[in-house]
């Protein structure tokens, strides 16, 4: 398949929005200003995913989604490839446990709450009383690229 990737505008502020509320992700800190969109040779975008920096410095890899029709051609390897490569400093992300493997790809390790930054000490929290509560399946998952 043929894509090229860019930096997101303005104009894909709405279609990002749309892209994160249909995949159930977390719906905070979608600043179109720090997202990488893939695009189909027709020029619509197919997929997208951010770097975040929250208010402890903390840097999350964040928002990675593919519209399910272009699943599986190597859509998310290339947004998370590229956005990685502008940064490097540390790097969190958050998810569900059975996609940890598909993030150790990348250098992602899974952490525990000591290593972890206040911002995501507190989220683990959150998802413990969560899991708890829920009794199975998947549990949130933190993991940590360290700098490069």
């Amino acid at each position: 398949m043929q894509y090229s990737l860019r930096h997101a505008t303005a104009d894909d502020e709405r279609l990002i929005k749309a892209f994160v509320r249909e995949a159930d992700l977390n719906p905070l800190d979608l600043d179109w200003r720090h997202f990488t969109v893939a695009e189909n040779v027709a020029g619509e975008v197919v997929a997208i995913g951010q770097i975040k920096t929250h208010r402890d410095g903390s840097t999350e890899l964040a928002s990675i989604v593919v519209r399910p029709d272009y699943r599986g051609q190597g859509l998310a390897r290339a947004v998370i490839e590229r956005l990685m490569a502008y940064h490097s400093s540390d790097l969190y992300l958050m998810c569900a446990s059975r996609l940890g493997p598909l993030y150790e790809k990348f250098g992602f390790r899974a952490i525990e709450a000591p290593e972890m930054p206040r911002y995501f000490r507190r989220i683990n929290k959150l998802a413990g009383l969560a899991d708890w509560l829920r009794q199975g399946g998947d549990t949130l998952l933190i993991m940590k690229r360290d700098r490069k």
